[in-house]
């Protein structure tokens, strides 16, 4: 992808409202939304748009368990070197223990580094009390400790209520999609324009590399060069399974 495109990955269980984040601040139904936890849109979803001048692309990733691994090998095989930024996606609601195994999950399958690329993103806005801002909420949250990871971070849009709130503007989505991007403009200059990555995103993109290499040798010139980094990464994702089944076998 070019460097120009912020690549935003968005983690949280689903039916957060991940999918109707996307298509808030892209402004049109691009992503499929289901309000149900057993959701069919739980797969990984990623789009591309033009927001306020920056090329974005949004990957609407489930942490639900039986999806998790699925979604991280998708992840880092289709987006490596890695992502910009996280998204990291709640409701406004009392937490639970899936919030809490979400952030358990993250640090799991990421790193402890991954919070300096994350924002915390709450949902259902209208659910704040009046006169409330998503920074008093996310102080007084049961998993505030966990999520200052991400320096204070935090933002709040409401998919169905502040879609065409012109009374407010602070309930309303136009200006908290400008807050967020700003917020996301902030966390790529303070990294220096770097993406998120680890060990596992570079030897990926080092092997995707290999793959692609072999695949060019092998065709002859007769594949595109997308055909090309499909199959090399669609390998490179088969081999990673493969390891990860491999390694689950052993450590379960």
């Amino acid at each position: 992808m070019d460097e120009s495109n912020w690549r935003i990955v968005m983690l949280g269980k689903t039916a957060a409202g991940k999918s109707s984040v996307a298509n808030t601040i892209f402004g049109e139904q691009l992503f499929k939304t289901n309000t149900t936890a057993d959701s069919e849109t739980s797969k990984c979803q990623a789009e591309t748009k033009l927001v306020s001048g920056r090329s974005i692309t949004l990957i609407d990733t489930d942490t639900s368990e039986e999806e998790l691994k699925t979604n991280f090998i998708r992840c880092i095989t289709d987006f490596a070197p890695g992502p910009h930024a996280f998204l990291i996606v709640f409701k406004v609601e009392k937490s639970t223990e899936h919030e809490e195994a979400v952030i358990a999950k993250i640090n799991q399958y990421f790193s402890e580094e991954v919070f300096k690329y994350a924002t915390v993103l709450f949902t259902h806005g209208d659910q704040l009390d009046e006169g409330q801002t998503v920074e008093e909420y996310f102080h007084q949250n049961q998993l505030a400790s966990d999520l200052k990871k991400c320096g204070g971070r935090c933002h709040v849009i409401d998919n169905k209520y502040w879609k065409n709130n012109q009374q407010e503007e602070y309930r309303s989505n136009q200006f908290q999609v400008t807050e967020l991007l700003k917020t996301i403009d902030e966390i790529i200059a303070s990294n220096e324009g770097s993406c998120y990555t680890d060990e596992m995103l570079q030897a990926v993109e080092e092997e995707t590399q290999q793959e692609e290499e072999e695949l060019i040798r092998q065709s002859s010139g007769t594949l595109t060069r997308e055909e090309v980094r499909k199959q090399a990464k669609d390998r490179v994702s088969n081999n990673l399974m493969i390891k990860l089944a491999s390694f689950a076998a052993v450590y379960c």
